[in-house]
């Protein structure tokens, strides 16, 4: 862990509990709550963006990374991953940082990076 860090990492914690609850919500044959699951997934994020790779001009720009902000500041939390050929997450990394400090990977297990990719998947990254 990085010195000064400590507040950034008990922030992912948070982030990534509140995370597995909503994605475990969305496990549901009540319409009702299923409804208030996605609205609670839709709703959370500060941002949402896509990043291209490279391409020349006059072709279309194929989106191959996103990002989701969950909170800003000090500390700061966000999910990045890739995107696959249909844009959507194939890959989902949790990483923090607070003031004047990089952005750290949180380690997670696999069954909770299930959980980040299943709620990654509930955003469209497409053009």
């Amino acid at each position: 862990m990085e010195e000064g860090t400590e507040r950034a990492e008990e922030q992912a914690r948070a982030q990534l509990d509140a995370i597995i609850e909503m994605v475990k919500a969305l496990d549901t044959t009540d319409e009702d709550a299923l409804e208030q699951a996605q609205a609670a997934i839709s709703e959370g994020p500060l941002n949402v963006e896509v990043r291209t790779n490279w391409y020349s001009p006059g072709k279309e720009a194929e989106v191959v990374e996103y990002r989701i902000l969950l909170c800003w500041g000090g500390p700061a939390v966000r999910i990045i991953g890739s995107l696959d050929a249909y844009s959507q997450p194939e890959s989902a990394r949790l990483e923090y940082q607070d003031w004047y400090t990089p952005w750290i990977p949180y380690q997670v297990s696999d069954e909770e990076k299930e959980a980040l990719l299943a709620y990654s998947l509930q955003f469209y990254y497409g053009n």
